[in-house]
């Protein structure tokens, strides 16, 4: 007997008006039908086994999985596009039947091509960090959900000052309640939207950006005592050092005004970024610079080695700073790092130099040391001279067993 097949196929909100009538027999040649109820509720003179997804999908692998029955399976749309397509697929033997995606259909009512647009969910998930994801791109599709609605992403849009854009947003597209329309922020933080719904951000106004390399003068600082952040170019070489991907997870220990954090942020755009300062006015100044470089990343007071096992392991950590409890902070670092990661730590002093050189040596790690001795022109009456920054010492260190 030959196995069938499980077909998944992905429905409109407009229900059987939006299927082939070939999969419409399948649906009802079926002996399970599979969906949410939703879904489900587009089929009540379905004769056969009815079967809601609800919770994890694990359990209904493994029922799918010893079935002998026919069964299709209803998604919501393009079953690949944020659906559970993908999943199923790993798992069953299936063959798949798309739907237009709702962001398809979104773009379609703007009368607007959509392949140079920047997909992103926050459906299930948290909008951290979407502000760096985002800024600066022409056109963003946002998948949402009840939480992460068009008036949290008015009001987080608008707490980063990001007024640049259009905004377009879809509900219930291809149901009997369809409203598309545009607005602006002010006006979408005091409406209602129906729970279905999509969110397009175009851009209609330039803005500034930022790449690596920031101005020293552009972080809002302490005052008077300016000179208490990671100096542009010192920041530079060690954010190299990290070797940090798109998706990298990152602690900043000693973060103080952000630099390397935001910085970070600009390169691990998709990954993730962690922050810990112990002195509560220089949080607060990190957490303008957030804003003000459109970075949203945690950033927490404490002293470290606490409190960092409230974050996910890193693949690369910056240490700017220990306040004297360096064996601790890095007991916990490297024991934290994830395989092939790195980490990067500043010393001005040769004792802290040695002590972090010896210490990254008995916990299998091999430290590279690059001695950074950096002096910038400034000019005197029509002449130039250079002003020497500290020197300071670059230590690099990952696991012996570690990618190169």
């Amino acid at each position: 007997m030959i196995e069938q097949k499980i077909k998944i196929i992905g429905i409109g909100d407009d229900g059987k008006q939006s299927l082939l009538p070939i999969y419409e027999n399948w649906i009802y040649e079926s002996e399970i039908l599979v969906g949410g109820e939703r879904q489900l509720a587009f089929f009540a003179d379905y004769s056969g086994e009815k079967r809601v997804i609800k919770g994890g999908l694990n359990e209904l692998v493994n029922e799918l999985s010893q079935e002998s029955k026919k069964a299709v399976v209803l998604a919501s749309g393009d079953p690949l596009f944020y659906g559970i397509g993908s999943y199923l697929a790993k798992k069953l033997d299936v063959e798949i039947y798309p739907y237009l995606s709702s962001i398809q259909l979104a773009f379609a009512r703007m009368n607007e091509r959509w392949q140079d647009a920047y997909v992103t969910s926050i459906h299930g998930r948290s909008m951290k960090g979407l502000a760096q994801r985002i800024n600066g791109r022409e056109k963003v599709a946002l998948l949402t959900d009840a939480e992460n609605n068009p008036i949290q992403i008015a009001r987080y849009l608008h707490s980063f000052g990001m007024d640049e854009y259009r905004i377009f947003v879809a509900e219930n597209l291809g149901g009997k309640n369809e409203r598309c329309g545009y607005y602006e922020l002010e006006e979408m933080e005091t409406m209602d939207f129906s729970p279905l719904n999509v969110v397009i951000l175009q851009k209609v106004k330039e803005v500034k950006t930022w790449g690596m390399g920031i101005d020293d003068q552009e972080f809002h600082q302490r005052k008077p005592e300016k000179g208490l952040l990671t100096k542009k170019e010192i920041r530079t070489l060690s954010l190299m050092a990290l070797n940090l991907r798109e998706n990298s997870t990152v602690w900043d220990i000693g973060t103080c005004t952000g630099s390397v954090a935001i910085e970070a942020c600009l390169i691990a755009k998709e990954g993730s970024v962690f922050a810990i300062e112990k002195n509560e006015h220089d949080l607060e100044n990190c957490l303008l610079n957030q804003v003000k470089f459109r970075t949203d990343f945690t950033a927490i007071q404490g002293k470290a080695p606490e409190k960092l096992d409230t974050f996910p392991d890193p693949d690369a950590i910056f240490i700017g700073g220990t306040a004297g409890g360096m064996e601790d902070i890095l007991s916990t670092c490297c024991s934290r790092l994830k395989k092939g990661g790195r980490i990067v730590l500043n010393a001005v002093t040769i004792e802290n130099l040695m002590q972090a050189v010896e210490s990254f040596k008995q916990k299998g790690f091999e430290p590279a040391i690059t001695l950074a001795q950096i002096s910038r022109s400034k000019p005197i009456l029509n002449l130039t001279r250079f002003d020497a920054l500290n020197p300071i010492y670059i230590i690099t260190a990952q696991h012996k067993e570690g990618d190169s």
